[in-house]
């Protein structure tokens, strides 16, 4: 099973003069001589190096400490995370699998390889606990493909301890450019050594020791500029989130399942913009993930409501095992949907969606509408989501208590969220008014989903009694939180007018 941490580090260009005096800098008390350790790397990408386009590495390194295959996900410039695997002859399979909604069907070939003398330091504070790990470099790197060119450097590095503040390492920095050491131009030894080793008439220049500023992103200017900016947002955010899906991190399944409905939302709002002849079969498959994704997440939202209303009982009001009953429940699929899931993840369906969201965004199919103006074409597409939002709601609120009400508040809650997507794709082509109608129906979302999710637990709550009938056991505190439901919902649908009202007159889009 592979491991992960979050690593934390700085390069910078270093000449002959090494590592400059580091002891004193932010409660450094000594920096120990740890001795140089020769590191072996061999760097793996696709061909066409879709890794490296991503700033993802995969490596399989030997010497040092850390033998292994370690893979890397960028988080913010300077911050990674890193997964480690056992060394081994091949790509590990879950390493392959973490990569796999960038590599898709593509061969993970050697591309570089990186021979370091690596000079190590360690930065202590008072107590002998590491603060810093400090090295100097010297690479020697070669180019495994296209000609096979070579290239070596000398770089300082810095990496901070595991549980130390950040701020250290800009204290650090200080310190190695008052020495005159400065940045490195290259994010990474492999981000240079591709650079430095291109065949000729292809190598990247390196440019002058004071780093460029980076080009500007081109400004959407027309109504299908804006909306395939939010497209595309979407699409990343969906094969980003891929390798935390399969990881089970916190949260992960639900982002990729909201990045789905924001695109299949996006290509209803703005059906003018762009073909719904192309976009239906693609909201088609994206309506599958999203219900491959949320077969887990829903239970264990609402085991969490249930458990949180359970906990909020007073002892003597709880009567029979209903805690197993509910962690019995809230079990009894995980594992069954996390396995499924990862294999939703390897599929071929999924990863010619994959495929179908990138030709998409790369040839996308614009309608005449989408060469207008976004003051004009994208406000109007917001205007009529709103205009059925209001009839929604205003229809649901007529219609007595009861089934017929519960399922008008849903329907209304499904457009509302549509809306806000809408008026959040808007935001930057709109402004202010754009995004105060999204903040409106996050708002009204949150307050509807409540009441949904009340319906829904009621539904549970009874199941869960039945059963609990059924095999002789008191079923009085699941009728008691049955109550707490209702109630909540009752408050929910009282709540709800003054709430629209307020939407309403605020609408300014």
């Amino acid at each position: 099973m592979a491991d992960a941490k979050r690593e934390i580090e700085r390069k910078y260009e270093s000449d002959d003069s090494g590592l400059p005096d580091l002891t004193g800098v932010g409660g450094v008390a000594a920096v120990l001589d740890k001795g140089v350790a020769e590191l072996d790397a061999t760097y793996y990408d696709t061909a066409d190096q879709r890794l490296a386009a991503s700033s993802v590495t995969l490596r399989r390194r030997t010497g040092g400490t850390d033998a292994g295959w370690h893979l890397k996900f960028p988080v913010s410039p300077g911050v990674r995370d890193e997964i480690q695997a056992p060394l081994s002859d091949t790509v590990p399979d879950e390493l392959t699998a973490l990569v796999r909604s960038r590599i898709r069907d593509a061969e993970l070939i050697p591309v570089v390889r990186l021979r370091s003398a690596r000079d190590l330091r360690h930065l202590v504070d008072a107590d002998g606990k590491m603060l810093v790990e400090a090295s100097v470099d010297a690479v020697r790197a070669e180019r495994l493909t296209e000609g096979g060119g070579t290239a070596q450097w000398t770089e300082i590095e810095t990496e901070l301890a595991e549980g130390v503040d950040p701020v250290l390492l800009d204290k650090v920095e200080k310190r190695l450019r008052k020495a005159g050491v400065r940045p490195s131009e290259s994010p990474s030894k492999l981000a240079r050594a591709l650079a430095d080793t291109a065949p000729a008439g292809r190598k990247a220049r390196r440019g002058p020791k004071k780093p460029k500023k980076p080009e500007e992103p081109k400004k959407p200017v027309t109504a299908g500029d804006h909306v395939l900016d939010y497209v595309r947002a979407q699409r990343d955010a969906i094969v980003e989130l891929d390798p935390a899906v399969r990881r089970d991190l916190e949260d992960s399944v639900h982002k990729m399942r909201v990045a789905t409905r924001r695109m299949r939302s996006t290509f209803r709002s703005f059906r003018k913009v762009l073909d719904r002849t192309v976009t239906d079969p693609v909201s088609a498959e994206l309506k599958w993930l999203a219900g491959e994704l949320g077969l887990d997440r829903d239970r264990e939202v609402l085991t969490e409501r249930l458990t949180t209303a359970l906990d909020a009982l007073p002892g003597d009001l709880v009567d029979g095992p209903v805690h197993d009953r509910f962690r019995n429940w809230a079990s009894a699929s995980h594992g069954g949907a996390r396995s499924r899931l990862t294999g939703v993840l390897d599929s071929r369906r999924y990863l010619t969606l994959l495929d179908t969201l990138d030709a998409l965004v790369a040839d996308p199919p614009l309608l005449k509408a989408a060469a207008g103006k976004p003051e004009k074409v994208i406000a109007k597409a917001v205007r009529k989501d709103f205009a059925k939002v209001a009839g929604l709601v205003e229809q649901a609120m007529d219609v007595p208590p009861g089934h017929d009400r519960d399922l008008a508040l849903h329907d209304a809650r499904k457009k509302a969220k549509r809306t806000r997507y809408a008026a959040e794709a808007a935001t930057p082509a709109l402004g202010d008014p754009a995004a105060a109608l999204t903040k409106s129906m996050k708002a009204l979302q949150s307050l509807l989903g409540d009441h949904q999710d009340s319906v829904m637990a009621r539904q549970t709550l009874r199941e869960l009694s039945a059963v609990a009938h059924a095999a002789g056991e008191n079923s009085f505190t699941y009728g008691l939180l049955y109550g707490h439901e209702e109630q909540r919902a009752a408050a929910v649908e009282a709540e709800l007018p003054g709430v629209w009202k307020e939407i309403r007159s605020g609408a300014s889009v």
